[in-house]
């Protein structure tokens, strides 16, 4: 009979130290949710049967969106401290009897496939444990009492596995006892009794607990990117009846409007098909085609949103976007950090990775005679790898 393994993802803590508006396990690292990839690693993982998430009822709605489409029991509330939440976990797993649970934290966005192999193929109660490089000291009131010896210390980690039934029984006992400052569960069951084993953990699944473990992340992640692509695109529209133009997202009041593909956004347009074209995956007509009627009048922010989730869906993150609009009206002056603004916010980058440049084209040409606007875009992207 095959074993049943489930997996707890801790997640009810509200990330205070991280700064932002969200907790931590909520904000985004490589354009998706930390909490998203924390948990899809153990959803994903085929030696793992169900993921019981716990939860801060408060975030439910931000955990929905974060999760949406993954396989997941239902989410529990979390408790006052970390180990209440991982209790409150256990017992929603009790209906689903798994013989071998593992528990994690939320804020481990890294934790790997082979780290969870790992877990799962040692027996008993066991931790990701890593060596310990630094020296360290045991200071009281300011003075060093005593220096460790670094040779039996160990950095530990999550997941940390156990026997399902041993490591609820170790829950309830320490809550009968009124214990509740354990912080991690090899703690507690080490209290209760059980004997802990270590296996190799990784030093690349670090928790993000501050802005500079974001930082640092953000930078090694910006490392692996070593592909550096550059794309353009180009668009025209006519003008045509009307009383405004949809440029770059945003709307500006003109005397005429602009006729074409969706809402005719040509600033927009070029920057898809400059993105599609870093990313040699066609153009916006190959995947949002004009004869389709759903993307008659549309807005043009949803195709600039799908081009940033193909790079992200390809590990990649996007440098800059750089645009440049032609026509003798509108003025764009007046609209530029409106535009470039919205753009920022569609692509999910920050506004110094925007480019918006404005010119006429001197009466020449159809541009020149008010007939149309036209728009080009540069997109660099960095994916990972290398393009040899």
């Amino acid at each position: 009979m095959t074993e049943v393994v489930a997996a707890v993802v801790v997640a009810a803590g509200r990330g205070t130290r991280a700064g932002g508006a969200r907790p931590k396990q909520y904000q985004e690292f490589r354009g998706v949710p930390v909490i998203r990839t924390a948990i899809a690693a153990f959803a994903e993982h085929p030696a793992v049967s169900l993921v019981q998430p716990v939860i801060h009822l408060a975030d439910l709605d931000q955990y929905r969106a974060a999760v949406a489409g993954l396989n997941l029991l239902e989410p529990v509330s979390g408790g006052a401290t970390r180990q209440d939440s991982v209790l409150a976990g256990l017992a929603a797993l009790a209906p689903h009897r798994p013989q071998r649970v593992l528990v994690h934290d939320a804020a481990r966005p890294f934790v790997t496939p082979a780290l969870i192999e790992r877990a799962i193929a040692t027996p008993g109660a066991a931790i990701p444990a890593l060596p310990v490089t630094d020296t360290i000291k045991l200071v009281t009131d300011g003075r060093v009492v005593e220096t460790l010896d670094r040779g039996r210390l160990r950095a530990v980690q999550t997941p940390q596995v156990f026997d399902y039934a041993d490591l609820l029984a170790a829950h309830r006992k320490a809550a009968a006892a009124d214990r509740h400052d354990f912080t991690d569960d090899a703690a507690l069951a080490e209290w209760a009794g059980l004997p802990v084993g270590t296996f190799a953990g990784e030093s690349s699944n670090i928790k993000l607990t501050t802005p500079e473990d974001f930082a640092i992340a953000e930078k090694a992640y910006r490392a692996e990117l070593t592909d550096l692509r550059v794309g353009s695109g180009y668009d025209v529209h006519a003008f045509a009846d009307g009383d405004h133009v949809m440029l770059g997202g945003v709307r500006i009041p003109h005397t005429r409007g602009v006729t074409g593909h969706s809402d005719a956004d040509v600033a927009l347009h070029a920057l898809v098909d400059a993105i599609l074209g870093a990313l040699a995956e066609g153009d916006i007509g190959v995947h949002f085609p004009p004869s389709d009627p759903q993307w008659r009048g549309a807005s043009s922010d949803k195709f600039l949103a799908f081009a940033v989730e193909r790079v992200k869906a390809r590990g990649g993150a996007i440098a800059h976007l750089d645009v440049t609009v032609v026509c003798e009206a509108p003025r764009v002056g007046p609209h530029r950090d409106a535009i470039r603004t919205r753009i920022a916010e569609i692509a999910g980058i920050s506004l110094d990775r925007v480019g918006l440049k404005a010119t006429t084209s001197e009466k020449l040409g159809f541009t020149g005679r008010s007939e149309g606007i036209t728009a080009s875009a540069l997109a660099t992207i960095r994916l990972p790898g290398s393009s040899t």
